[in-house]
């Protein structure tokens, strides 16, 4: 049996459930057991992330280290969160196309 890809900060995930169903996002904390902390760059921010409980999430095997998403140093910022998930190819337009 295929173990599942774990809830850990700097996975991928796509919404199961909710207003933002079928959007992708990242894990940024795991505040307790059964809920994830999520943001985007867009609607959720890093300054407000969205708490979200893991059974409502689907996590792609994609895992990022957050600490080197900002290459020049410095604190995480919204638009690397963005950069980062259209480079591995979960853009805003491309998941609309998808379920379109």
């Amino acid at each position: 049996m295929k173990k599942p890809f774990s809830f850990e900060a700097g996975r991928i995930v796509l919404s199961t459930q909710g207003r933002d169903k079928g959007k992708a996002f990242i894990v940024v904390d795991t505040p307790e057991p059964g809920y994830v902390l999520i943001a985007d760059g867009r609607c959720h921010k890093l300054a407000a992330p969205k708490r979200k409980k893991i059974k409502h999430l689907w996590a792609k095997p994609v895992l990022l280290n957050l600490e080197t998403l900002r290459p020049e140093g410095g604190k995480l910022q919204d638009s690397d969160l963005r950069r980062a998930l259209e480079d591995h190819g979960f853009s805003l337009t491309n998941l609309l196309h998808e379920e379109g």
